[in-house]
């Protein structure tokens, strides 16, 4: 009877470092990820009328319009329609200092 107990006991001791490896993952990969992600969407349901904003394919504008989906900007004395998505980061922290 003692040695059944054993044997369970050893093969649940042999899924710990599996567990372990899967629990360091979740901590250093995919939580930081997600919070991440969730501070980018945050940030693009924010943007503002007035806003310098550079998108994801490297584009530099300001903010004219703001829609559900998309935006207005202006470039170079041009004006583009895009995603919200496009929107990589904001500049207008930079152009007041």
């Amino acid at each position: 009877m003692q040695s059944i107990f054993l044997q369970a006991q050893g093969g649940a001791m042999s899924l710990l470092p599996f567990v372990l490896i899967l629990l360091v993952m979740y901590l250093f990969f995919f939580r930081p990820q997600m919070k991440k992600q969730k501070e980018e969407s945050r940030f693009r349901e924010e943007v503002k009328k007035g806003a310098r904003i550079v998108t994801t394919s490297g584009i530099h504008g300001k903010i004219l319009e703001v829609a559900d989906k998309h935006l207005i900007i202006e470039s170079e004395n041009s004006r583009l329609k895009i995603e919200k998505s496009a929107v990589s980061k904001e500049l207008s922290a930079q152009y007041n200092q």
